[in-house]
């Protein structure tokens, strides 16, 4: 019986022939991935306008008088943290719609014109682009993770400082 390790043993030296079917589906998939590329790098865009308003809104608040004005280093303090954070979404979003972009591009001249180097590089924009989706879910379930303890904790902390902890809330 063999194992999975011996059937992954490359062959020797046999070009790889891709079916008249597969070079449709890739030239089909190129263009859905131009097309998830561009609109990829539209919302990169919005939401980096969408950072400029808030900071806008930061150094427009400074001069805001009323009941607002109590609340001034919280709200600069949460604009900067969601500016940071919008930020952050704008560049993972612009890598995510480049790979994609590049591989839609590569894809479809490589496989029109039969250009090895093209369908190669599109390959390898396509590897970089699942790389970056796993780093990303990496990222994210530890992140999620990392929430839920600090829920917990902050659950446990303030069940123990309202008395809920088995203590009586009352002297006798």
């Amino acid at each position: 019986m063999e194992t999975v390790e011996e059937t992954l043993e490359p062959l020797p030296e046999q070009p790889l022939i891709i079916s008249e079917e597969s070079k449709l589906y890739l030239i089909q998939a190129g263009k859905w991935a131009t097309f998830l590329g561009i609109v990829g790098f539209v919302v990169t865009a919005l939401i980096m306008i969408g950072v400029l308003k808030m900071g806008n809104m930061l150094t427009n608040t400074d001069h805001q008088r009323g009941p607002i004005t109590m609340m001034m280093p919280f709200l600069g303090v949460l604009l900067m943290v969601l500016s940071v954070v919008y930020v952050l979404m704008a560049v993972i979003t612009f890598f995510f719609s480049l790979y994609l972009y590049k591989f839609g591009s590569y894809v479809k001249e490589g496989i029109l014109y039969n250009d090895a180097a093209k369908t190669n590089a599109a390959f390898g924009k396509l590897k970089s682009f699942f790389k970056l989706w796993g780093v990303t879910t990496i990222v994210v379930l530890v992140l999620y993770v990392l929430m839920f303890l600090l829920v917990i904790v902050g659950g446990i902390t303030m069940a123990s400082l309202m008395g809920m902890g088995g203590h009586n809330q009352f002297p006798r």
